[in-house]
């Protein structure tokens, strides 16, 4: 890691710290995180304390060198695939006008994309995409 840009160490730690306390939250709070798991996802208690061992991992893999872009590859496909649930706790803390409000919700889920850009940054995954030869002939 000493050999990456400077910005690049300070997202990396960043992202460490980010994901290394949502992991702990989903292990901590996972009553209030059930409740917003979208109601078609089976099993909602098991899959938040699944991905709050994922993030876990994701934090630790990012620490090792040699798993540091699988783990921003993995990192980023996570952040996708819990957008939904972001959504529904949008829907339901909105439609009860119980919870966060709107200034809380919109950043949230208008930031994902960025979530999921650092990911790959901080991993160095599109640094390390780009510089894979085309298959392409």
């Amino acid at each position: 890691m000493t050999d990456e840009p400077p910005a690049r160490r300070v997202a990396l730690a960043l992202l460490v710290a980010f994901y290394g306390v949502a992991g702990v939250a989903h292990l901590v709070v996972t009553d209030a995180m059930v409740r917003i798991v979208p109601g078609w996802v089976p099993w909602p208690r098991a899959v938040v304390i699944a991905t709050g061992l994922c993030e876990l991992a994701g934090a630790l893999a990012l620490l090792l060198p040699g798993w540091r872009v699988a783990a921003g590859w993995a990192l980023a496909l996570y952040a996708l695939c819990v957008w939904p649930a972001n959504v529904q706790h949008a829907i339901i803390d909105l439609s009860h006008g119980t919870g966060l409000p709107l200034a809380y919700h919109a950043p949230r889920l208008l930031l994902q994309p960025a979530i999921i850009a650092w990911a790959l940054y901080a991993s160095g995954a599109w640094a390390a995409r780009r510089r894979r030869p085309s298959r392409r002939a």
